[in-house]
This record gives C-alpha cells, sequence and structure tokens, in this order.
C-alpha cells in the first residue's frame, strides 16, 4: 500500500473530519458546562464518585434515547436506565443497611472502654460509643420484606450479623443482616442489567 504525502493525509483530514471540526467545539464546550459540577465534585477514592459519573451519564443517554426514539427498543431501553440510576441511589445511599433505624428508638452515649477490652492501640481517654435500644417495631420492617425476612433465618451465609434469639437486640441483628442482603441484591440487579445491555444502549 502507497503511503500518503502530507497533502493527501491533509486533504482525507479535512474530507472526513476537519470540515466538521467547528461542530466538535461546540459539543464539547456544550459537555464541559454539563459536566462541570459532576467533575468540580469528582474525588479519586470511594465508589460514590464512579457511581456518581456513572448515574449521570445514565441519566443524560436515557432522557436522549427517549426524546430521540430512533429505535423499537428506545423507551424500553431508556426506563432500564433509569431503572439503573435508581438502583445506583439506593447502593450510593446506603439505603437498605440504614433503612432498619426508622424502626427502632435508641439512646447514644459515649463511655469508659472497661480495661479488658483495651489493647495497644487504646490510648487514656478514650472511650466507646454505646448504644441501648429503648423500642422497637422491627415486626413492621420484617413484614415489608417477608422474603428477605426469611431468606435471613433460613441461610446462615446470610448472617453477617450473627443471630442469637437469647441476645437482647437478636431483632436488630435480623434486621440489620436483611439490610445487608438487600443491599447486596440491588447491587447485583444493578450490574445485571448493565452486562445484559450496555453494549445494546450504545449500539
Amino acid at each position: 500500500m502507497r503511503k500518503l504525502n502530507f497533502f493527501e493525509k491533509i486533504d482525507l483530514w479535512w474530507r472526513y473530519s476537519g470540515r466538521y471540526f467547528h461542530q466538535d467545539i461546540i459539543q464539547g464546550i456544550k459537555n464541559l458546562i454539563k459536566w462541570f459540577l459532576v467533575i468540580w465534585k469528582d474525588r479519586d477514592w470511594d465508589d460514590y464518585y464512579i457511581f456518581e459519573v456513572l448515574k449521570f451519564k445514565l441519566k443524560n443517554q436515557a432522557e436522549y434515547i427517549s426524546r430521540r426514539d430512533w429505535h423499537t427498543r428506545a423507551q424500553e431501553d431508556s426506563k432500564n436506565m433509569l431503572r439503573c440510576v435508581e438502583l445506583i441511589d439506593l447502593v450510593q445511599n446506603e439505603t437498605y443497611p440504614s433503612e432498619y433505624v426508622d424502626y427502632r428508638e435508641s439512646t447514644f452515649e459515649f463511655v469508659d472502654i472497661p480495661e479488658e477490652e483495651r489493647g495497644d492501640w487504646y490510648e487514656e481517654g478514650t472511650k466507646k460509643l454505646e448504644i441501648k435500644l429503648i423500642s422497637e417495631r422491627f415486626d413492621g420492617y420484617f413484614a415489608k420484606y417477608p422474603e428477605i425476612y426469611d431468606y435471613v433465618l433460613t441461610y446462615k451465609k446470610a448472617q453477617i450479623f450473627p443471630i442469637d434469639n437469647t441476645f437482647p437486640e437478636h431483632k436488630q441483628r435480623i434486621a440489620m443482616n436483611m439490610g445487608h442482603e438487600l443491599h447486596k441484591r440491588a447491587r447485583k440487579e444493578l450490574f445485571k442489567i448493565l452486562e445484559k445491555n450496555i453494549e445494546k444502549w450504545w449500539s
């Protein structure tokens, strides 16, 4: 194959890219404005920021393909993208692991650490947080997610926080395990949707 000279390369660039360069500049400026706040707030630690970028992109893409409606799957694809956005919010904000807190009333107090619990890390005056349960409505929480409740009680692998009926706060332990399981399932659903659809979305 003959090697192109400098002027032929310029001609080829102009024919396929160069004459659209002004459009690229305009689109680039629009992108900078649109993404400004997301990038401004971005940090290179914690999964939160990875999810934030992905969520913003999915929101924009969902709105774009829904509005254009160029192919038969457009509305379904948009719906799936928005479901991913919803799941990202749940995972980012740890909605499920903290939801059980709404079903209890507790007191919080910093207390001295007993000598038998002090390790090499201990410094004089260090205290620990002691939480005492006053009242709870965990039965309402269990009724909200009956399938998850049964799953947590049935399978030991789902009991990240050991459940012991003799433990005063065993119902809270069940609720904590349920929150952990719901969080895990939300994350799995998110990546399952992405794995199944992401290459089709951009085609």
